[in-house]
């Protein structure tokens, strides 16, 4: 392989990163779209400027034997950025990909299954988010994200950030999930993050400027559901919507 070749495909990458930041696109949909790249990049040995259909066609038939259809939308998706925003070409193969229709409702948790969750959770930290995403219905990366300052407690509601599609909006505060909250606070005293990471111990979390892993979140969720023996798959992404009481 030519060395230019290389540094076309690395110059062009760092052009990609940069559309992706000034177009407000998410984190999670910036790192979804660069991989892309770098796996396209891999894949036709960083020559992906001039990709036909024929090679497209191949690519992502490819894809698709080892990849789910949403990693595949998502690779399908940030190559037409770059064809769009970078190399200023039309996408030769719009009708390319179709994934097959579904619907997957998450598997739901009664109130008593969700009180068996969290007192089988140990740990303060997981077990205060768990109950902030179940009580307020939010998403795994809203809770995660809350801040100090998102806690209305005069109004009784939470300002919720950059949530799907860049929107704010405001969801009601039970006084329940305020006491829980306030309680947390005292504990770890950050001036900034509701949730910020266990990195450093209690010390650390008073002047940390990270929330809490969502990988840590996750694989502890799963544990924890697995300890009360629920055959249910739950994720905090989903958590809030499964777990809400009826």
């Amino acid at each position: 392989m030519e060395a230019s070749v290389k540094t076309i495909f690395d110059r062009n990458y760092e052009s990609h990163l940069k559309h992706l930041k000034l177009k407000g696109l998410q984190p999670k949909t910036i790192d979804a779209y660069s991989r892309a790249i770098r796996r396209a990049g891999d894949y036709f040995d960083y020559q992906i400027d001039n990709l036909s259909e024929h090679e497209l066609t191949d690519y992502f038939a490819d894809l698709v034997e080892s990849h789910s259809w949403s990693a595949v939308k998502l690779d399908l998706y940030g190559l037409r950025f770059y064809y769009d925003h970078v190399l200023r070409k039309p996408w030769v193969a719009p009708d390319l990909i179709k994934p097959p229709k579904s619907q997957h409702l998450p598997d739901i948790v009664t109130i008593e299954e969700a009180q068996r969750i969290f007192a089988a959770t140990r740990v303060l930290s997981y077990r205060a988010i768990y109950f902030t995403l179940y009580s307020l219905g939010l998403r795994l990366g809203e809770g995660l994200r809350l801040q100090v300052g998102d806690i209305d407690a005069a109004r009784g509601r939470v300002h919720i950030r950059d949530a799907k599609g860049n929107k704010d909006r405001f969801v009601p505060l039970p006084k329940a999930t305020l006491a829980l909250l306030r309680s947390f606070w005292q504990v770890h005293r950050n001036p900034v993050l509701l949730f910020p990471n266990r990195h450093g111990g209690l010390q650390g979390a008073r002047s940390a400027t990270t929330p809490l892993d969502r990988g840590g979140v996750q694989t502890t969720l799963r544990k924890v559901v697995n300890d009360c023996g629920l055959k249910k798959r739950l994720r905090p992404i989903a958590c809030a919507i499964a777990m809400q009481p009826t």
